[in-house]
């Protein structure tokens, strides 16, 4: 549970340094929960969906965040869905920190691997 607090500071982190920088950014909520009625309620995203998404206002550029800890390592569906973005043109990476995020989507960078 402790990783997961963690990788919830570093997201609110970048999301904030992200908006800074003048980027439109959105949190991407993905999996299946129980309602309190006892409904299951499905995102709708597609598992292995990175962390954050958004768009760079000055040439509508799209971006995809996997955040991470130090220590993290994407799942199995985290990095085939990184994968399917090889030949496509949108920018991706895995962030372990508010800096590196803001260097991802600035330099428009593609870093498929952790």
């Amino acid at each position: 549970m402790a990783i997961k607090g963690a990788e919830a500071v570093i997201q609110d982190s970048i999301r904030v340094a992200l908006a800074q920088a003048g980027y439109i950014v959105f949190r991407a909520n993905v999996g299946k929960v129980k309602t309190a009625d006892g409904r299951w309620f499905d995102s709708g995203l597609p598992t292995g969906f990175p962390d954050l998404v958004g768009y760079k206002p000055e040439n509508g550029r799209i971006f995809f965040i996997e955040v991470k800890t130090k220590t993290g390592r994407r799942r199995k569906d985290q990095v085939a869905f990184a994968n399917g973005l090889k030949d496509k043109h949108v920018i991706y990476g895995v962030a372990r920190s508010a800096e590196e995020a803001v260097e991802i989507v600035r330099y428009e960078l593609k870093i498929l691997g952790d």
